[in-house]
């Protein structure tokens, strides 16, 4: 045996001497111990989320204006609008941006029969008669800006492939392209102070 066998038989012994309830308070210290080390080792390992995450919370949202688009057809009636154009218009009066006072433009087209001045007389028309009728269900005039393009952008061809007339064609042509735009929102100008006045 060696000089400090004695001292460490000595520790020992007094070790197994300690009482129970300091034992179970080291045991205790140490169980927090290593509790600690793990939860800050997850901590590390992902980030803490709040309790009220936005993708469990269901928020309202806020209605989404967008611009509408959509084609008035003059093609049975080449000078008048008919029932389903008035149906057609009444669905883009129904949209939130024409609700919400969004500006429209109004592009007016027609097929290729005729000189190129008659066909611009006659697309114009088409978009006046969309615009009177905008006027008629309430739609102040100043909301609304005609474009008269006459036969330059057809949507079909106007003749067949063998140099026939295409009637079909030219009546899809005959139309009037309406785009509601989202409405302008006016910013009020900056507030000057206004200078002190002499006493």
């Amino acid at each position: 045996m060696t000089r400090s066998t004695p001292a460490l038989l000595l520790l020992g012994a007094l070790a197994a001497c300690q009482p129970p309830a300091e034992k179970e308070a080291a045991n205790v210290a140490d169980n927090g111990a290593n509790m600690l080390a793990a939860n800050e080792a997850d901590n590390v390992a992902e980030p803490q989320r709040s309790i009220l995450r936005p993708e469990v919370i269901d928020q309202p949202e806020e209605p989404k204006i967008k611009p509408v688009d959509g084609v008035i057809s003059f093609g049975p009636s080449p000078m008048a609008l008919d029932d389903a154009a008035k149906a057609a218009i009444d669905a883009l009066l129904a949209s939130p941006a024409a609700r919400e006072g969004g500006p429209i433009t109004l592009r007016g087209h027609s097929d290729s029969r005729g000189n190129d001045g008659d066909n611009k007389v006659a697309s114009r028309i088409r978009a006046e008669k969309v615009r009177d009728y905008l006027v008629e269900k309430g739609v102040p005039k100043d909301r609304i800006t005609l474009v008269a393009l006459g036969e330059a952008r057809p949507i079909a061809p106007n003749a067949k492939e063998d140099g026939s007339d295409d009637p079909e064609g030219r009546a899809k042509n005959r139309r009037v392209e309406v785009h509601v735009a989202l409405p302008t929102v006016l910013v009020p100008p900056p507030v000057q102070p206004k200078p002190a006045e002499k006493p």
